[in-house]
């Protein structure tokens, strides 16, 4: 009920994303009827029905990256006070939003099945002449248990993979865990940072300094006071303008202290490259098996076992490396002395990079797989049926709009930095600007990278 009420709660654009994650779900949801649809009518041929079925694989981890996606960026897995103080802390909102991702996957497994229904002419008779009737079994009777099944496989393994992504995680080191769990002096649980020696207080509490009372200071703050010459302490961001050459002043505009910290570059990078061409050389491989499609694809697509190995070795290369590309992306701006835009847009990429970066990935995997497939179809076969139209929109709007998605919940997490260059005087034009320059440099890097993909995969199935 919870749930419920702060679905109702929520604001358009997020209502408009659950939306989506509805429309997604049902058009898996169909697919998968259609597939159990077309082993009722073609008990005969169970192969083809296991293919078809693994086919379906493909939509269903999209529609289920998209839903994680949105999750992700729902305000309900915020903690906020007023929730914690009614006991809702991170374990319970993570479960209320694991259960916000299965109502709107069942709801889109229920429109499905209704539409569904309606072609087979369960409800209101046979549209469209009988032209659906080869793949959903019109004729026969639909096993309800069956039709369940696949219709739950969405809900239950978005709401699954939403639960195990935002469970409540302790980001503190291995050390900090162990400190946090011995005891300190007097029995009191955990240690301070720095241990005071003995004698560090004195005699009678005769640890005081001028202007200071003894009880508000402690050993180690004396130990790091720098000493009274007569000059104040020059503060931090003084010190940086000071470290950098006197060349370099350009960026002094700009706070650097503003700007997102730079994190540590993703170490999937070397394993994603090395993932990608294992893929490539499948690929490769598959040429020397000649051209009977063992395993054909759906609508009429010629291909082999090798070759579908082959491209999902080359999607999950590209996924994995995304984040390092994004990473290598943002420290390339940042190159040559950069300015104020470049430092910020650099910055920026590098921090985003694990958030933006994946999704880039598979979107690049699913342009380059689309160029493959187009260029491996027999124009002399039969054209594309509408279930593989429907199976490639459904998988490139889903990773279209989980790209567009985390970049919308990286917006919202760079919000205090906007809001602190705002402050600062910074001008909305700059902030636009630097927008431009990511996107424009983001495509620079994975643009060419996917052509290069696509052609590579390409090339030794057609020469």
């Amino acid at each position: 009920m919870l749930a419920l009420r702060l679905t109702r709660g929520a604001r358009p654009a997020v209502q408009l994303r659950r939306l989506l994650v509805a429309l997604a779900s049902a058009g898996t949801g169909f697919l998968l009827l259609c597939t159990l649809g077309h082993a009722i009518s073609h008990p005969e041929d169970a192969s083809g029905a296991v293919l078809r079925l693994a086919w379906c694989l493909t939509p269903l981890a999209a529609t289920v990256h998209f839903a994680l996606a949105v999750a992700r960026t729902d305000p309900g897995t915020r903690p906020r006070p007023g929730l914690a103080a009614i006991g809702l802390g991170p374990a319970r909102l993570m479960a209320v939003t694991a259960a916000t991702t299965a109502l709107s996957c069942t709801l889109g497994s229920m429109l499905a099945l209704l539409f569904f229904l309606h072609l087979r002419g369960d409800l209101t008779g046979m549209p469209f002449d009988g032209a659906a009737a080869d793949f959903l079994a019109a004729g026969a009777p639909l096993p309800l248990p069956a039709a369940l099944t696949l219709l739950g496989l969405v809900p239950v393994i978005a709401s699954v993979a939403v639960g195990l992504v935002l469970r409540p995680r302790d980001d503190r080191s291995s050390a900090a865990k162990r400190e946090a769990r011995s005891y300190g002096r007097f029995g009191a649980y955990g240690r301070t940072a720095a241990r005071e020696p003995f004698g560090a207080y004195g005699r009678f509490r005769a640890r005081r300094t001028a202007g200071e009372p003894a009880e508000d200071r402690t050993a180690a703050e004396v130990a790091h006071e720098p000493k009274r010459t007569g000059t104040p302490p020059a503060r931090d961001g003084e010190d940086m303008a000071a470290a950098r050459p006197a060349e370099d002043s350009r960026t002094d505009d700009l706070d650097p202290a503003v700007l997102p910290s730079p994190e540590e570059a993703p170490k999937g990078l070397p394993w994603g490259v090395a993932v990608l061409a294992a893929g490539l050389a499948v690929e490769a491989y598959a040429n020397r098996q000649g051209t009977t499609p063992a395993a054909p694809l759906p609508g009429g697509l010629a291909g082999t076992p090798s070759v579908l190995v082959g491209w999902l070795l080359t999607a999950v290369g590209l996924a994995i490396a995304g984040p390092g590309l994004t990473h290598l992306c943002g420290r390339l701006l940042q190159s040559t002395r950069p300015g104020a835009l470049r430092l910020l847009a650099g910055r920026v990429l590098m921090a985003e990079a694990t958030r933006i970066g994946r999704p880039l990935g598979i979107v690049c995997a699913v342009a380059s797989g689309a160029y493959a497939m187009t260029t491996l179809y027999d124009r002399t076969g039969p054209d594309v049926g509408p279930l593989t139209t429907l199976g490639l929109a459904l998988v490139t709007s889903c990773t279209l709009a989980t790209l567009l998605t985390a970049a919308v919940e990286a917006k919202h997490a760079r919000s205090d930095t906007t809001a602190a260059l705002v402050r600062l005087g910074a001008p909305a034009t700059m902030l636009r600007s630097a927008a431009a320059l990511r996107a424009g440099a983001l495509l620079a890097l994975f643009g060419p990278l996917t052509l290069v993909v696509a052609e590579l995969a390409a090339l030794p199935l057609t020469g």
